[in-house]
């Protein structure tokens, strides 16, 4: 049946590609209007196509000989061929249509009637001033050299021709540490910027070479050689070339000898990783980018005169390496970044600003509060995680409890990132889990429940109580009666300052499970305390606001003194919570930001239902 189908689609018609502008154009052609004469015949076999740079030389006559336009000297031009892209380049008709006819080296005559040159309708080349447009003209061509080019921005600009290919797969980009060949030609030929005896050093977005030529380097491998052509546009100056003015353009013949991977981790500047030796493998697909556990010699320096060294593997260590598990906070953050972007093998220098160093994480006796510091890392290895597939069911649960009791631990070190990011990591797995028996089922749901649980408590001590209730949802919908989700939806909403929600799902434990009554009882006693504070700050802090006539300004006092102005006060901090499970939590005082509700509709909700009854959507204290 395959076999049938496969044989039934190889008789429909193929898509049509569709007809480009310089196609409808040539359909405008009509016999007689394009002669060619061959002065000079060209070398090779091959003729350019679309894609192609063609360079080439012309001179314009009309038919009694006299010279309209030139390109060569002796012409009156200024020496300095044309250099178009066919299918990219806007071309007279004639040229589009004439050029792909002839081969390398090739001298031609094209007679040319009007339409077929600037007399063309809609031509997309503008006419030179005082050029004969409406004349029978010829147009001598010779066609220097032509090769595929790769337009390094759209206006044609910049242009790169390959001469020998390079390796690998990846460009030097911002802020890149680049060593390069470099020599220079005006478009006539003449040698502007000659080969040193060492190859150009430069910062990749320093403004150390022309913006062109940057826009071209950017686009080769290690190795590879090229010629970049570059229009005065993007001719900017530069150390390398300080004079610019008088070059309408300039080929560069630029051999890419070597780049430093240089990051800019955070993109401000503060934690920057440099690759001082290549490590093996393919940037970024063999980079322990998951969690693994990794083995790493490093020395730490702080970031003074003295380079201070403050610890070193090689030495503190008997030699030996650290290895540690990513994703597990057991290094600072900014050192297992900067790892999980190295390949195997490789050395980098890693500096770093205090809050991913020692600021957030256990300080080492010698590195003072606040310090600066660089560390030189070299990646030895590392060990990827347990892969699931071809796993039995009970081994891949026993794997999966393993990783939910790192998150357990991390919550309660306060890590509730890292802990979030072990319990989805889990959960993201479960979507290729297929159990076979109901008993299988049950195990599954019940721990992809508490998963769920687990991620909704480390978004509300975070603060991110809209998030922490669509993971409650996401446990509902599959249990309806979970009065556990309840009881943490219900402490979400009522952070959020939703609380009738919060009180329908603590009423909602009740009727479900009577054992949870207690729990839900005392959840109704803090939810009524917390709407008595919220009313109470509200009466207080407007009180007069009504007292007075339209028209009249009030002004409400904060206890300082100060008149209120902002919408957005910050909310109360926050208390502790479990992510073991333990029905009994103390709920998170952090509120997250809802769009568009103000900070008087939170602080006195029985108000807002009242300004909203009158059509009145905000209240607005001048």
């Amino acid at each position: 049946m395959a076999v049938e189908e496969d044989s039934e689609q190889s008789y429909l018609p193929k898509k049509k590609k569709s007809e480009s502008e310089d196609d409808k154009r040539r359909k405008k052609i009509v016999p007689g209007s394009l002669m060619k004469a061959l002065m000079r015949p060209g070398g090779g076999e091959s003729n350019p196509s679309d894609g192609d740079q063609v360079i080439y030389h012309w001179t314009v006559r009309t038919l009694d000989g006299a010279v309209v336009e030139s390109t060569r000297l002796e012409n009156g031009g200024k020496g300095i061929p044309i250099r178009n892209v066919l299918g990219k380049s806007k071309m007279i008709l004639g040229l589009l249509e004439g050029i792909p006819t002839m081969l390398k080296g090739e001298v031609a005559m094209f007679k040319m009637k009007p339409e077929m040159h600037y007399a063309e309708e809609d031509c997309p080349v503008p006419v030179p001033s005082s050029f004969p447009k409406e004349d029978e003209l010829h147009f001598e061509i010779e066609l220097i050299d032509f090769s595929k080019a790769k337009v390094v921005c759209d206006d044609l600009g910049v242009l790169k021709k390959v001469i020998d290919e390079g390796q690998g797969w990846e460009s030097p980009r911002e802020p890149y540490e680049v060593k390069a060949w470099i020599s220079a030609r005006t478009g006539d030929g003449k040698l502007i910027l000659s080969h040193k005896e060492e190859p150009y050093f430069f910062t990749f977005g320093k403004s150390e070479v022309p913006k062109g030529l940057e826009m071209g380097i950017g686009t080769m491998t290690r190795k590879e050689k090229a010629i970049i052509y570059v229009t005065n546009k993007y001719l900017t100056p530069s150390p390398l070339l300080p004079v610019i003015e008088g070059y309408e353009e300039v080929h560069f013949e630029v051999e890419l000898v070597h780049f430093i991977q240089v990051r800019d981790m955070l993109g401000d500047g503060r934690l920057i990783k440099r690759r001082l030796r290549d490590g093996k493998g393919e940037f970024p697909m063999d980079c322990p980018l998951h969690d693994s556990l990794l083995q790493v010699h490093y020395k730490g320096m702080l970031l003074n005169e003295e380079k201070t060294v403050f610890y070193d593997t090689r030495v503190d260590n008997q030699g030996e390496p650290l290895e540690f598990s990513s994703g597990e906070g057991m290094v600072p953050e900014g050192f297992e970044m900067c790892v999980r972007l190295m390949l195997p093998g490789e050395i980098a220098l890693v500096t770093c600003p205090p809050d991913y160093a020692y600021d957030k994480f256990s300080r080492p006796h010698n590195v003072p509060e606040g310090a600066h510091v660089q560390w030189e890392i070299e990646l030895l290895g590392f060990e990827m995680p347990k892969d699931w597939t071809g796993l039995n069911f009970q081994s891949i649960m026993d794997d999966a409890e393993k990783i939910r009791v790192t998150g357990n631990r991390l919550f309660k070190e306060g890590k509730f990132e890292l802990a979030k990011a072990k319990y989805e990591k889990v959960l993201r797995e479960f979507n290729h889990v297929n159990p076979q028996t109901n008993e299988e089922g049950k195990v599954f749901l019940d721990t992809r429940n508490l998963l769920h649980l687990n991620v909704a408590v480390c978004f509300l001590k975070m603060g991110e109580c809209l998030k922490s209730i669509e993971a409650c949802n996401k446990v509902l919908d599959a249990t309806p009666v979970h009065v556990k989700a309840l009881y943490r939806r219900g402490m979400a909403y009522m952070e959020a300052g939703d609380f009738e929600e919060a009180r329908s799902d603590f009423q909602m434990m009740i009727k479900i499970d009577k054992s949870s009554e207690p729990d839900a009882t005392a959840a109704l006693a803090k939810l009524k305390k917390r709407e008595q504070e919220v009313e109470r700050k509200a009466r207080k802090q407007f009180k007069g606001l009504f007292d007075k006539k339209p028209g009249e300004i009030s002004e409400v006092e904060d206890k300082s003194g100060n008149n209120i102005t902002d919408e957005n006060p910050k909310k109360s901090e926050s208390s502790s919570s479990s992510s073991d499970g333990d029905e009994s939590q103390d709920f998170h005082e952090a509120v997250a930001d809802e769009p568009r509700i103000g900070w008087f509709y939170n602080l006195w909700p029985t108000a807002g239902r009242l300004f909203s009854a009158l059509g009145l959507q905000r209240c607005t204290i001048l």
